[in-house]
């Protein structure tokens, strides 16, 4: 084989690739196998990482992962922060989820008491307990790929699920209420 020909056969070869990753996808879609939204989490199935946050302002206390494993029930454990425009889009949701008696505990992450405390008067408050990651290192040991992103963690202080993203109505519904039922 030439240097030409092989020099036209690369661009070929990579585009029959793309396309057949490109249909692998779309047909485990089709079954329900492959959901492109969710981002895989080695924390699925494991024991919450200990931490130990202080509470986001004097008034609040935050919270430990000994206080969540200490839970009768499901935690939702949510980051977020006020910088954050999807954080916004969530909101309402979250707020409806703690209307309906789902234990919320929020972790503003890097930001400041003030703004975090904004956000808070503004959008309302769905957070039983709220704390402060100001420096991240909690978030790390979660493996946060951003904010928003929730953890469900089961009254043994396992993590049971994860969402990256805002929680919309329809993963309330179709995905964080029957996984709330299950560990309930």
């Amino acid at each position: 084989m030439n240097r030409r020909t092989l020099l036209v056969s690369l661009p070929l070869l990579g585009a029959g690739l793309a396309g057949a990753a490109f249909w692998t996808a779309l047909s485990r879609m089709q079954k329900g196998t492959f959901d492109p939204h969710a981002l895989p989490s080695p924390l699925v199935g494991k024991p919450l990482p200990d931490f130990s946050l202080p509470g986001q302002s004097p008034a609040q206390f935050g919270f430990s992962s000994d206080d969540v494993r200490k839970q009768n029930g499901p935690v939702l454990i949510n980051f977020f922060a006020s910088w954050c425009v999807p954080c916004v889009l969530e909101h309402d949701e979250l707020m409806k989820l703690a209307a309906g008696n789902t234990q919320i505990w929020g972790v503003a992450y890097k930001d400041t008491t003030a703004k975090a405390e904004a956000f808070i008067e503004e959008h309302g408050n769905p957070y039983a307990r709220l704390a402060a990651d100001r420096t991240g290192r909690t978030a790390i040991d979660f493996g946060l790929y951003g904010v928003p992103e929730s953890y469900l963690i089961d009254r043994q202080g396992i993590v049971r699920w994860r969402w990256a993203g805002p929680i919309t109505k329809g993963i309330a519904a179709d995905t964080l209420a029957p996984l709330l039922k299950q560990f309930a």
